[in-house]
């Protein structure tokens, strides 16, 4: 007597999940279910001697190739930061300049100095530059700038507890920039028209009287606008 299956049966049969034996049995359908990872992006490694371009990247001459310390800022080399010391008001227009961007590139070289570095590439920003964590000597290069008070946390709402502590601590010590009136990197890049190595500066004490936002300690005085003087 022939036995027939029920349409319920069948499409049980039909819809039955590969087991772990039948995949052993088929090897051509554990390759199917395998997860093809050819089209992951592998980030590149380097290491080396690197020359310092600024206060937060670096230059790797074996592979022509910038890279950029991930999560950090640093003023850009034409950028001027401000001493808050200004005792002489009468004779003196301005308070005096302070050459922040310099200062975070003789910083960042100093720490580097003769070492090779190594850098784990981890994204890329906007305008194409590997960010990557980079060591130089066993010693997180963006914790010893943050550290010294050269580089800030780029974003305000960094996850990374070890530099935000490292920052803080700079802060709270008035090292670096946080002595001195310095405006946002990214304010200043927006509207500084002057970018080139000859900036004076005067322009920069104007946009500072100008700010829209600051990342300098509450000094005393700090909210006072210098009187705006032309270049």
């Amino acid at each position: 007597m022939k036995r027939y299956l029920s349409a319920a049966a069948v499409l049980t049969a039909i819809v039955q999940p590969v087991t772990a034996a039948d995949l052993v049995k088929n090897p051509a359908a554990a390759t199917r279910q395998q997860q093809d990872w050819s089209d992951v992006p592998a980030y590149p490694f380097y290491k080396g001697r690197v020359a310092v371009m600024d206060g937060r990247t670096l230059w790797y001459p074996q592979y022509a190739q910038r890279v950029r310390l991930v999560d950090i800022d640093a003023c850009e080399l034409p950028q001027w930061a401000l001493d808050p010391k200004w005792l002489n008001r009468e004779r003196q227009k301005a308070p005096s300049p302070v050459p922040c961007g310099p200062l975070a590139k003789a910083w960042l070289k100093r720490t580097v100095g003769n070492k090779p570095v190594e850098c784990s590439v981890v994204s890329y920003g906007n305008d194409g530059i590997p960010q990557a964590r980079c060591t130089s000597g066993g010693r997180d290069i963006a914790v010893e700038m943050l550290r010294v008070g050269w580089a800030r946390l780029a974003s305000p709402y960094s996850y990374n507890s070890q530099y935000l502590a490292y920052q803080r601590h700079a802060m709270a010590a008035r090292y670096g920039m946080w002595a001195t009136y310095v405006l946002d990197m990214n304010e200043w890049r927006r509207k500084a028209v002057d970018k080139t190595l000859d900036r004076q500066p005067i322009a920069d004490a104007n946009l500072i009287a100008q700010r829209e936002s600051e990342i300098s300690p509450p000094f005393i005085d700090a909210r006072r606008k210098p009187k705006r003087t032309d270049r």
